[in-house]
């Protein structure tokens, strides 16, 4: 009786195990969230290559939180990645920054058949896109 009573035992823990683990492990698809950017200016459909909000106030706080809701589940909290995704307050600055962050942002990142990184460009749009690179600036750490 004592030896069915571990087995039951080590199995359910075994269980429960596989389920906790594969929640924590699964990133599945990700949803993109929604993204008010209508207090921002506005900069037109066709993509730009430098940051048109880089220093705006509202464009970092709408920013944040975009991230937040978007991103941070990969990139982790105030940017500071868990090994995930790249750790994006290492993230170049400047243009070249800016053109290698509209790239992944718009098209994301698929190496082998396995997307790394999905591509927010269509669904959440470039005024969203540069709100968050104005936010990431400002963790920017050299």
């Amino acid at each position: 009786m004592k030896i069915l009573g571990r087995v039951a035992l080590l199995g359910a823990i075994a269980t429960l195990g596989m389920t906790a683990t594969s929640a924590l492990l699964a990133h599945g698809d990700v949803t993109p969230q929604a993204v008010d950017t209508s207090a921002l200016p506005e900069i037109g459909d066709t993509w730009l290559e430098k940051n048109p909000y880089s220093g705006n106030a509202k464009a970092i706080e709408i920013g944040q939180s975009a991230y937040g809701q978007n991103c941070a589940r990969c990139h982790g909290l105030d940017a500071e990645s868990g090994g995930i995704a790249p750790d994006l307050r290492y993230l170049e600055a400047g243009e070249s920054g800016d053109q290698w962050f509209a790239e992944r942002f718009r098209h994301g990142s698929s190496h082998d058949g396995k997307v790394y990184m999905p591509p927010f460009g269509d669904v959440l749009g470039q005024k969203a896109g540069w709100a968050i690179r104005a936010w990431l600036e400002t963790k920017h750490e050299g």
